[in-house]
Formats: C-alpha cells, structure tokens, sequence
C-alpha cells in the first residue's frame, strides 16, 4: 500500500504514528486543571459530565468530593454513583474508590475526582492516578481534576512561591498523556471573596489560609503556572498533530526559534542572538547542525567551534540537535527539521563567502530566503570570535593541498592519453573524450573534487592538444570542435562534482556504518557479561579501542568515589583529577580538560548516568597536550558508550538488588515459618506435658492407675514429638551446612522396612498400615540411621494427611538397577503444581481452613538425606485411586544376593 503523503513529499512522522498507534483501545483522559482549591474544577467537571449524560454516554462516577457545598451536590444527583469501598485502616473505615467495581461496570465515561489523592494503605495502587491509568488501560474515558500545585516537576517552584511544599503530586507524563485539558480560571479576587464567603473552607480555616496560601500574589504565580503548563501540553498536542498528519506547517500558533550553527567563527554570536529572540518571544529555541561530507574534512579548530556553539546553546537553555545531511542541499535539511518541528524563526549568519565559493557549493542563506516560505529567516552579521587557542596545534593538511591525489590524476589522465591514442584509429577522434571522463570520474571517487578539477583541466588540455585538429597545437580550427570543448569541459566538471560528492558521501556512511557496528558489537557484549567487573572491563576497553585514549572508570561504593577499572590499568589519580571526577558524579555534568568546570585537570570525565541519576564517571586523556581532546564526532561516540555502560552498569546493579531482596524475601519467608512452626509445635506439646504433669502433681494420689498411665502416656507422646521437632531443626542445620556425611553399608531392604515398621505403629495407630516387600531384593548402600529417619517422615506425613481408617503401604521393588521403597497413602492428593514445592522448607499444604501441625521440614529433611547417599525421593499422584506415593529410589549394590 502506498504511503500517506501531504501533496508535497511529506510524510508522517513514524514516532507520532507509533504514539497514535499506541493510544488506539485506550480511554481519553481530560483534566480540569486549576490554580488553586475552589476555582470550581469539580462543579466544571460534573457540568461537563451531565452534558454527556444527557447525551446518551453511559456517565457513572467513581468519586466525587463535594465538601459539603450545596450547589455541588445538586449536581451529582442525576448521576449513577459507584459505591466506594470500605478499607480499614488504625481501627476506623476508609472509603476508597472502587476500581474494580468500576471495571465490572464498564460505562463510557466515569467522572474522579482529586487526581492527586493518595490511596488507603491496602488498595491495589497507592495513588489515585494509578487507578485511573488502569481505566483508560480498560478502554474507559475519565473526566478528573487536578490543581497545578500537584504537578511533580512543579513542586520546588509552587514551595518556594507559597512556602508550602505539597506532598501529593502526580508525574508530568500523566499530565502530557491527557487527550484534552481544561483550565477552569478564576481571578484571585474572585477566588478570595469566595473564600470570604465560606464557600471553599470554614471560616477559621479560610482565615489561615489568606494569610499564609491564599495571598494574591501567591495565586497570580500558580495562575500563570497552570496557563503555562497547559500552553506548552497544547503546543505539543499540536506538533504531534502536524507530525502524524504529514502538515509541512508551520503553523504560526506558537512561536519557535532555530538557529543554524556551523564552523564559522559568529556560531556562538547567533546562538546568544537566537537566545535573544527567544526571550523576547517568549519561546523555546533550537541550535542544529547539519552534518555533511564537507564538515568530516574540517580541521579540528572549526570542529571545535561547532562543538562550542552547541555547548552554549544547551548552557543557555536551548536544544542543541546534530542532523546527518541527506545528501540534498543543507537548506532543505534545515528547512525539513524547521517544518517538522513547526519553526517559524530561522537565525543564520550572513555569507561572507566568495562568490565563486557560491557558485560551485550554493549558498545556503540564499537558498533559505527563497525557499522558507511563511517562515521568516533573519540574516545577522554577528561578531567573529576565534576560539582557537594560541597554542592550538596546526590543523591536518586539507584534502586540496595533499599532493598524492594530483599525482594520482596526472597519472590516469596520462593512462587515459594512451588508451584514447589506441583507440582513436578504431572509434574516431569524436568518441576520445569519453575515454578522459572516466578518467575524470576515476580520480573523483578516490581523490575528491579538486584533484577530479585538475585532472579535469588535464583531460581538456591533452584533448585539445592530441585530438583536435589542428593537432599537437591548442588552436581549435573547427567551431564545431569549439562547441564540443566546452560541452565537455562543462559535463566533465558536472560529473566530476558529483563524483566527488558521491565519494564523500560513502566516506562518512562508512565511517558511520563503522561507528553503529562498533556500538552493536559494544552491545551485545554488555548484554552477555553479568558482572560488575567484566562489564567495566568491557567498557575501558571498548572506549580506549575507538577513541585510541587512556580510560578510568570511576563508581560509588559503600560511600567511596574511586577507580574501578581502566584500560590501560591505573589505580591512582591526581588531585584536580579527583576533584574533577567527584564534581561530575556529584552535579552530573562534564568536568576536567576542556570543560567548563575544573579544567585544569589532566582528564576530562562525564558522568555514567541513567534515568536513576549518576552511578560513576568515565575519564578519558591522551599523550596530546594541546587543542581539544574530543572532536564533535568523538564526543557523541563517547556519550553513546558512555550511556550503554552505564545502563549495563545500572543492569548489574538491579540484578544484584533483585537477588538481594529475593534473598531476604526468602529469609523473612523462612524466619517466619519458623517462628510460626515454633509457636505451634513447640508450645502444643508443651502446654501437653505441662498439663499432664501439673495434673499428676496436684491430683495423684486421686488419681486412678488408668488415668495416670493415661497422663503419662500424653507426657511421653509429646516429649517425643517435640525431640522430632528438634531433631528436624538439627538435621536441616546439618543439610544446609553440608555436615550430613552418610556412613553407608550394604544394608537388606527387608531390615528397613522391619525396623521402621515397630518405630511408626503408634504415628499409624489410626491407619491401616501394610508393608508389602518383594522377596529377594539386592542390598542396597545407605546409612541404616538416616534412611530411617527419611522413611519416618515419609510416613508421619502420609499419617497426618490421610483420613483416619484409610491404609498406609510401604511396599520395597526392584526397578532395573534401582530399589523403590514407596509409601502410598489415601489421602486427598495434590495438584501438580504442588508435588515439588512439598519438598521446599517449611512449606505446608493447606487443606480447607487449617494446616496440619508439623514444621513443614519432613519431607525436605527426607529428600536430603536420600539425595547425600546417591538415591532421589520423588512425590506423584497414585494411578489408581486418590492419594500420593512418595518414592525413594536407591542403586542396588554390587554384591548383590541371588
């Protein structure tokens, strides 16, 4: 399918597709913004929201705050109101929108009130607005309020203008997400006589509230405050509107200022005068640079100039944006960006170049002023200023002055001579010239533009002089001949031009091709190292490869700023390194050689930052002294790697912290279980025993003998059940410690089952017990004790699970060259997700309203002695009827029995 255009070649903007692409499902947010409480964001909200209703939308409201005022509850009464929740919280209720009320109901528009409110502890978000993403997310469209002074990146500005730092406040992106916003105005006297007359506060509250917030100074700033930040929402609105309706503009709603920097010595006078502008138009400005073939073979005081210009256009307060030139003239590029961005002022410098400079590249100050349309263009004179230093080192020798590439050309012009005089008897004197404009093209794809000029001036000189009669003079007798001459001089400079053009062009996709595989590669090594070491590592050296300079990596650890890693290895820094490093780590901006701050330093370091803030700095020096150390490409590679590590930095981190507080989650998890098994199973048989024994002191000698043999049957049962407990404990101590040192001996599956047997029959009194052992099964090598011990568990489990009156197997075969001992009960099974988290510690199954007592050790404590003597426990479902088997399968030993 064809793409969208304008008429003209645009297209939309595939970031303002994707933006519109992603909002498709989604409900419409729009916000009643005020300045202040009481300018009427409710009343204009509910006002809004009956128009609707009588409209036929399916209007409910999830939560309205009418404070008492009459004239506001008379508006609610038309609506479908959904009851709130009750939430308790320090022993009284709180009522709390109902989301998921909201949710069931679906309705088209539901009306909340107070954005900015923070939610009960307890309720799914802790903030209002979270609640109301989760609406929009559903597809539902919401009306809600909101004051100026909850805006997140306002809050410094509103304190320091009220002395009143509010504490509930929403994220600027909830505010840049709404569809539509709506400010309801009021003037603060308006807005005060209201508070006069009782109809926002009471009138000992209202009183405080003039003297201290309500002052009108203090609501003429949060006025203009909300009218601002509602100005800036609609003019990104309306460029994202232009952008993904492929509006070329610019639309003279707003204004906006560009300024074009390149390496002329005015760069840093037309940025302060677009800044100028700006101020007087009340607007955002942008410094651009187009990057074009031309500015890679700048020496590196005009690249350095670029870079400076740039710098002080963000210092100022300005966007500095670098654009690769897209291969047509620079003005289209700076007029495409201007109209993309709906520009309407343009700051270029005057041309101060020679007029056959503009005949051979253009002029692009002349090309703006043609082509600009409605968008006005101011041509400054400026002030030249040299920022080069007097100590600047020489510049490279520019590309015209190399004596190779002319060396080159006179070479294949003399080449092109000699085929032309071989095959002039074969195709004619009139056909030579194609011969030297290959020749031509030949020397502008390797050599550029001027060495193609001067094999160009070669091949017309050795044409006239070889080919044209009268030959081996320059006299040109013919005028047909004349007119061929300057036909072909005039297509040989075309194509020479472009060419060379050509050449320049593939020279920088090059580089730039070399550039983002460097950085692909950059990548995918970040993202296969997992350590903090190997990620630094991998950073020092990927950043010293590609800008061939010393570098040290600097983070913050245990509150000590130091070295962490470079390339190559060094471990010490200066003084005025270190305070360098620590100044751009603390504000997170550049300091050291060639920066603003601390430039005395050796190093010039930039702060690794995230969207978290700084986690180091990256220093960078090299054996030259002089001139900058970073050329404008070098320091965009810089920021590029700097950037990847410190997200893979960042990543490392994260990794860490999620393991942390996956670790301590598991150790509450466990000291919990502990403390709650403890309770249980150390307090139950206590209070028995206590009980028993107070009874047989107080009463024994009116005691039958059947009942004090009953008490101390009970004394017994529960000593012996609390020495389990104990012994559970120890022996996962032993487990976790790794002190579990099996002591094995080839031992008659018959002799377990027979020992464990008389040791179970009062854990299985309330049971059918049935043991069920193959004859002439091998040995197997196990420690007799702890195979016990795991069986016993094995059974106490299947004992406390099982209804009373069911039976218990433990039954012994032979498996290949394994012995399965298998205790199978008729209790009520488990889900498959169940039968492996069985074995995790302290894990007890939940059957109905109540846990069976136990530790939750058991079954763990079992698999751990099983797995030390070489064998596996494993748990599953009976085939044949409800229940579980648990199956300890060991290797049957060598010597073997027949």
């Amino acid at each position: 399918m064809a793409e969208e255009t304008d008429g003209e070649g645009h297209r939309p903007s595939p970031d303002a597709l994707l933006e519109a692409a992603r909002r498709e499902g989604r409900g419409r947010l729009k916000l009643f913004l005020g300045a202040a409480p009481g300018v009427g964001k409710t009343y204009e909200m509910l006002e809004t929201g009956r128009a609707r209703l009588a409209a036929g939308t399916d209007v409910v409201i999830g939560v309205v705050e009418t404070h008492g005022r009459a004239e506001t509850e008379a508006l609610v009464a038309p609506f479908e109101t959904i009851a709130r929740r009750q939430i308790p919280y320090r022993g009284q209720m709180l009522d709390e929108m109902d989301l998921d009320a909201i949710l069931a109901r679906r309705p088209e528009l539901v009306l909340v009130d107070e954005l900015a409110h923070t939610n009960a502890p307890g309720s799914r978000h802790p903030k209002r607005y979270m609640d109301v993403e989760e609406l929009l997310a559903a597809g539902i469209d919401v009306y809600s309020t909101l004051n100026i002074q909850h805006v997140e990146s306002l809050n410094d500005v509103v304190a320091q203008i009220t002395r009143v730092r509010i504490r509930e406040t929403v994220p600027d992106s909830v505010l840049d997400a709404a569809d539509d916003i709506e400010v309801v105005d009021l003037s603060p006297a308006d807005l005060i006589q209201r508070l006069h007359e009782g109809k926002i506060y009471l009138p000992r509250t209202a009183k405080r509230a003039i003297d201290h917030f309500f002052s009108p100074g203090n609501l003429t700033a949060l006025r203009e405050l909300a009218l601002r930040r509602t100005a800036q929402r609609v003019d990104q609105q309306l460029l994202s509107h232009m952008q993904s309706h492929a509006i070329a503009g610019p639309w003279a709603a707003g204004e906006r200022v560009l300024v074009c920097v390149s390496e002329d010595p005015r760069a840093q006078a037309l940025v302060r005068y677009a800044k100028r502008l700006a101020d007087r138009l009340r607007a955002p400005f942008v410094a651009l640079h187009i990057e074009t073939a031309r500015t890679r073979m700048l020496d590196e005081t005009a690249q350095e100039r670029i870079a400076d210009a740039l710098r002080l256009a963000e210092h100022l307060g300005g966007e500095a944006v670098t654009l690769p030139g897209g291969g047509r003239r620079i003005a289209d590029d700076v007029l495409g960006y201007a109209r993309r961005q709906n520009v309407n002022h343009i700051v270029i410098g005057k041309s101060e170049r020679s007029r056959f400079f503009e005949i051979l590249h253009g002029s692009v100050v002349h090309d703006l002023v043609r082509r600009a349309g409605t968008i006005s263009v101011h041509v400054i004179a400026g002030e030249a200023i040299d920022a080069a230093a007097p100590h600047q080192a020489p510049p490279p020798p520019h590309a015209a002055t190399r004596p190779g590439p002319y060396v080159a050309a006179a070479a294949i012009g003399t080449a092109a001579l000699g085929i032309g005089k071989l095959i002039e008897p074969l195709v004619g004197a009139g056909s030579v010239d194609l011969v030297f404009l290959l020749g031509v093209v030949v020397v502008a794809s390797y050599g550029g533009l001027w060495p193609a000029l001067f094999a160009t001036a070669v091949s017309l000189l050795a044409y006239n002089f070889f080919f044209l009669p009268p030959t081996w003079t320059f006299t040109i007798a013919d005028p047909t001949n004349v007119a061929a001459l300057v036909v072909f001089t005039i297509v040989t400079f075309l194509v020479a031009n472009l060419a060379a053009r050509a050449r320049a062009e593939a020279v920088v996709a090059r580089s730039r091709a070399a550039a983002t595989e460097a950085l692909y590669s950059f990548s995918r090594k970040l993202a296969a190292v997992g350590t903090i070491d190997d990620v630094l590592w991998a950073t020092a050296y990927q950043i010293a490869s590609m800008l061939d300079m010393r570098v040290v990596l600097l983070l913050s650890e245990d509150g000590e700023f130091a070295v962490r890693a470079g390339y190559p290895p060094e471990d010490q820094l200066d003084e005025a390194d270190i305070a360098a490093a620590k100044w751009a780590f603390a504000n997170n901006q550049p300091a050291g050689r060639g920066a603003d701050t601390l430039p005395g330093a050796r190093r010039f370091f930039m702060p690794l930052s995230t969207g978290r803030g700084p986690i180091g700095a990256v220093g960078i020096d090299s054996d030259e002294r002089s001139g900058p150390l970073l050329t404008p490409d070098q320091r965009r590679l810089l920021d590029a790697l700097a950037g990847q590590a410190a997200l893979a930095i960042e990543r490392v981190f994260l990794a860490a912290d999620v393991e942390r507080a996956r670790r301590d989650a598991e150790a509450d998890r466990l000291r919990q279980a502990l403390l709650s098994s403890i309770s249980h199973d150390l307090r139950t048989p206590l209070a028995a025993i206590l009980g028993a024994v107070g009874t047989l002191r107080g009463y024994g000698a009116d005691l039958d003998p059947a009942t004090r043999d009953e008490l101390l049957a009970t004394t017994e049962a529960e000593a012996e059940r609390l020495n389990r407990f104990i012994n559970n404990l120890l022996d996962m101590t032993r487990l976790e410690a790794g002190a579990i040192r099996p002591a094995t001996i080839p031992t008659d599956p018959d002799e377990i089952v027979g020992s464990l047997a008389e040791r179970v029959a009062a854990v299985v009194s309330r049971h059918r017990f049935v043991v069920d052992v193959a004859p002439n099964l091998p040995m197997v090598a196990v420690d007799p004790v702890l195979i016990e011990q795991a069986l016993f568990n094995l059974v106490d489990n299947a004992a406390k699970y099982a209804p009373a009156g069911t039976t218990i197997t433990l039954a012994a075969r032979r498996e290949g060259d394994t012995v399965a001992i298998a205790v199978l009960d008729e209790g009520p099974g488990l889900g498959a997700e169940e039968l492996e988290r069985v074995f995790d510690k302290f894990y007890r199954v939940e059957k109905g309203d109540s846990v069976r007592a136990g530790t939750g050790l058991g079954l763990s404590i079992s698999r751990g002695f099983v797995e030390a003597m070489g064998g596996s426990l494993t748990a599953a479902r009976r085939p044949d009827r409800p229940g579980l088997a648990f199956t300890i399968r060991l290797p049957a030993h060598a010597g073997e029995r027949g």
